[in-house]
């Protein structure tokens, strides 16, 4: 592995923690450089924040009739161009085709809005107060061809607060989110953090459960 970990991040909307990672990389919290980021769709807010922070960004929108396959292929080829070596999915609103997953197996991870395996999929927030649930966080985790259901790594925990509406719990959330994410790819540039055997290791052990961090 390089000294210096040249990764990309995918991205499909504001890009809030691509930059809580760039801003980490800038300041040595991460052992690395963001080679690229790439969003899915050309009107993705986060691209112009990239390129404004000073990172390499460009738009790869599916071609018109292609299927997940195709796009997996266009993806893989971009981000080999690129020099990256390691991927960050940071609000990456499309399934990633089983090919793909596989080329970069152990390299590629997710942060996902819920204490996996609790609530995969979409609108967390709001299922979690339909819910009633008291307790609510974050999950970064290897990413496997099972949607939000690889290794988990590292999760950030929350109390959910009696006045909480789907907004409040979103931006208290994320706060943690921008906390462990940049946490987890500082450990995989370090060497610290790999996939083996299908779990996640951290200095050399399995996590039996992923490390938890509890909101201040």
């Amino acid at each position: 592995m390089a000294a210096s970990l040249p990764f990309a991040v995918l991205i499909s909307g504001r890009g809030s923690n691509m930059l809580a990672l760039a801003r980490a990389a800038a300041d040595g919290t991460i052992a690395g450089r963001i080679a690229v980021v790439i969003g899915d769709r050309a009107d993705a807010a986060g691209l112009a924040a990239a390129r404004h922070f000073g990172v390499a960004a460009r738009a790869l929108a599916p071609a018109h009739g292609a299927d997940r396959a195709q796009y997996g292929r266009a993806l893989h080829e971009a981000l080999a161009a690129s020099g990256a070596e390691f991927v960050a999915l940071a609000g990456f609103m499309r399934i990633l085709d089983p090919e793909f997953v596989a080329r970069w197996r152990g390299r590629l991870v997710n942060i996902h809005p819920s204490l996996l395996p609790a609530w995969p999929g979409l609108h967390t927030h709001r299922r979690v107060l339909e819910a009633g649930e008291r307790s609510h966080g974050c999950t970064v985790h290897f990413v496997t061809e099972a949607l939000d259901a690889g290794p988990p790594i590292i999760q950030a925990r929350l109390t959910v607060a009696p006045g909480d509406t789907e907004q409040t719990l979103s931006a208290r959330v994320q706060r943690l989110e921008h906390r462990i994410y940049p946490q987890a790819v500082g450990w995989y540039a370090t060497g610290r953090l790999a996939l083996v055997d299908g779990a996640a290791t951290l200095d050399g052990r399995p996590l039996g459960s992923p490390v938890i961090e509890e909101d201040a």
